[in-house]
């Protein structure tokens, strides 16, 4: 291709992103998941398991394994939900809520790294560029069934 498309440089900066975050988490034993699930977790009333996955956009089985892992090395901790009997509520531990402040300062480091280099209304009009896209998708508008090639 000569002409580099739209979902291409989505998708390689993304990925970047994704390499630069985790080998930032390495640093600190820990992964951009593992990351991410501390900071979609509401540091003070904790969150419905059944709820962190579509907030994270993760597959249930996915964040199972990631829950999971998180628990065995104390970062979070799992309670019967007390409005629902048969739900879970997630919780960060102490050691949880540390690496959830890391995660928090270096999301906040990149953001400001990114904020000093582009100026406001680039970075408003790619916050506008990604919002239209993501209705596209969810309102099915990009492909139509009828196409014929």
């Amino acid at each position: 291709m000569k002409e580099v498309t739209i979902d291409y440089a989505l998708r390689a900066t993304w990925q970047a992103v994704a390499r630069m975050y985790n080998e930032e988490a390495k640093n600190f034993d820990s992964t951009m998941a593992v990351g991410f699930t501390l900071l979609s977790i509401d540091p003070k009333t904790g969150t419905p398991s059944t709820a962190l996955g579509p907030k994270m956009g993760m597959e249930a089985t996915s964040l199972s394994r990631i829950l999971k892992s998180m628990e065995k090395k104390g970062l979070i901790q799992r309670k019967p939900n007390p409005e629902d009997g048969r739900g879970v509520l997630i919780y960060l531990t102490e050691m949880g809520l540390e690496k959830r402040n890391l995660s928090k300062s270096t999301v906040l480091q990149f953001n400001e790294a990114i904020r000093q280099e582009v100026d406001q209304e680039k970075i408003m009009n790619f916050f506008e560029v990604t919002e239209t896209i993501n209705k596209l998708i969810a309102d099915k508008k990009l492909f139509s069934k009828n196409i014929s090639n």
